[in-house]
């Protein structure tokens, strides 16, 4: 009799949790079915006969970005790095130059410097950056000691800063503002759904556009989603994105480059942050060859930042 109960309670539990799965299904397909109507079609792309709802879905559902920087894991390439720290001014304040090369043999990866050079005060007495923003450069891209045991597997997981903590935390939060653009992030506080770029509440709020062009000689779909102009200030605050236009490989819909515009002010931080991302293939595996950011942030209680930084990939093996 208990197996049998067992057995019912589990059954239940399945069967609710499908059902759930199929509502969030279909209410996204409604969702892509709404925005399709409001996206604005070049005419190009309304002759190539493009199905609008299942683009959107693939550009929410999109692995492909986020696997190119996780390649970086399991690669060898050389780096060229410039991070450049500035006055409210614009007078440069730090920097810091160098070239590392990055060897992926046996599952581990190590990382070399051929040079490096650093003014102001980039990092202290200790060799530690000073600036945020060189040390979430670094946790992107330098390694420290020897890596072993990961993969670029991208999987259901996905990314959670719930986990984590400090700057582990800060940089997960940071990836999904560039990988998950339709996803809600936790653990920022006052922002809650509005870096949700797709969210039907806030569509009402951006002109959505697609062209076909060529992007570094190659043919592409061009997805741009703008804020409208002459927006309130209490409509500006209910979003996080001011632009973001993504371009994708006409035949295989891989992300071929990004750029982004985000700023958001909550009185406790606020941010103006602008970001370019090129990728490229390293054999099969799509890798992200120059990544140029611009950004300006302050959180209570800490200095305001302002950065720029390039990252120049190649040579991978």
């Amino acid at each position: 009799m208990r197996l049998k109960l067992l057995f019912l309670i589990l059954l239940l539990g399945a069967v609710n949790g499908l059902h759930a799965q199929v509502n969030e299904a279909v209410q996204d397909s409604l969702d892509n079915e709404r925005l399709a109507q409001m996206v604005t079609l070049s005419e190009i792309v309304v002759n190539n006969r493009l199905n609008v709802p299942s683009f959107i879905d693939r550009v929410k559902k999109d692995t492909t970005f986020y696997k190119a920087f996780k390649n970086l894991r399991v690669l060898s390439f050389s780096s060229l790095n410039n991070i450049v720290m500035k006055d409210k001014r614009g007078k440069q304040i730090a920097s810091l130059n160098s070239k590392t090369h990055q060897t992926y043999s046996r599952g581990c990866r190590t990382m070399s410097k051929e040079y490096e050079t650093t003014t102001g005060d980039m990092v202290d007495e200790n060799g530690q950056y000073n600036y945020y923003t060189a040390e979430l450069y670094a946790g992107l891209f330098f390694t420290s000691g020897k890596v072993c045991g990961e993969n670029n597997i991208v999987g259901n997981a996905g990314l959670n800063p719930k986990d984590k903590s400090g700057i582990e935390k800060r940089k997960e939060q940071l990836k999904m503002l560039f990988f998950n653009p339709g996803k809600k992030i936790p653990g920022i506080p006052f922002m809650g759904e509005k870096s949700n770029i797709f969210d039907p509440r806030v569509a009402d709020l951006y002109d959505y556009n697609i062209d076909y062009v060529s992007y570094n000689g190659q043919y592409a779909y061009k997805f741009e989603i703008k804020a409208k102009e002459g927006l309130s200030a209490s409509d500006r605050n209910r979003i996080v994105y001011n632009n973001m236009t993504t371009w994708f490989n006409d035949r295989s819909f891989e992300i071929m480059g990004r750029a982004y515009d985000l700023s958001y002010n909550t009185g406790a931080y606020d941010f103006d942050v602008h970001m370019e991302v090129e990728l490229t293939h390293a054999g099969r595996l799509l890798v992200p060859s120059v990544l140029r950011y611009n950004g300006n942030w302050d959180v209570i209680f800490k200095k305001r930042e302002r950065g720029l930084f390039t990252a120049t990939l190649f040579n991978f093996k």
